[in-house]
């Protein structure tokens, strides 16, 4: 009778697990309102063992802003080689469009979201924001070409699909919905 090795999972899986589990704790309730009990209980292991894996809350919540950002830049290089053309225009939309779908996961725009708002009065936090906003926009002025208004008008768009998103506005017919959802698709 052959008997199957049962085969754990190493500390680099573990964590992976950690952060998507952690993704939908803090995009739930935010940085500031979620624990990382929390965050061990939905994950199914011990809190002691996310602070094996994260020194702290704080290098837990960055270690999911960054995953974040990996996986907007995985999106926005499959939208980069779906483009239609190496024009600028075709590569910026095909980005977006990318994006878009990406974040119809709401977890994680709501995560991006909170870490926007966390990095307001939490250094540490605001420092990920900030680089992983620096890899991402120099990644799609390289892979676009676009000129720097068209590269900050992207930005723009994605911001304000933040907030159209976050606020549910296609659930409101009102003039102002329809000024800022006008040409702006979501999935």
């Amino acid at each position: 009778m052959k008997t199957e090795r049962r085969r754990l999972s190493t500390a680099e899986e573990r964590r992976e697990a950690v952060l998507r589990t952690a993704i939908g704790a803090f995009a739930a309730r935010g940085y500031f309102g979620t624990t990382t009990t929390e965050v061990a209980k939905a994950a199914g292991i011990s809190q002691a063992y996310v602070y094996r894996l994260f020194p702290n809350k704080e290098a837990l919540f960055t270690a999911v802003v960054e995953h974040c950002f990996v996986r907007v830049r995985a999106a926005l290089e499959g939208g980069a080689a779906e483009a239609a053309s190496s024009a600028p225009e075709a590569v910026l939309d095909s980005m977006g469009d990318a994006y878009a779908r990406l974040i119809s996961d709401n977890d994680l725009m709501l995560v991006q979201l909170h870490a926007q708002a966390a990095a307001v009065s939490e250094p540490a936090i605001r420092e990920a924001v900030r680089a992983g906003y620096a890899r991402t926009v120099e990644y799609v002025r390289g892979a676009s070409g676009g000129s720097e208004e068209q590269v900050q008008r992207f930005f723009a768009t994605g911001m304000l699909c933040h907030l159209l998103v976050s606020i549910d506005a296609e659930a409101v017919s009102a003039p102002w919905t329809r000024t800022l959802t006008a040409g702006i698709t979501h999935y």
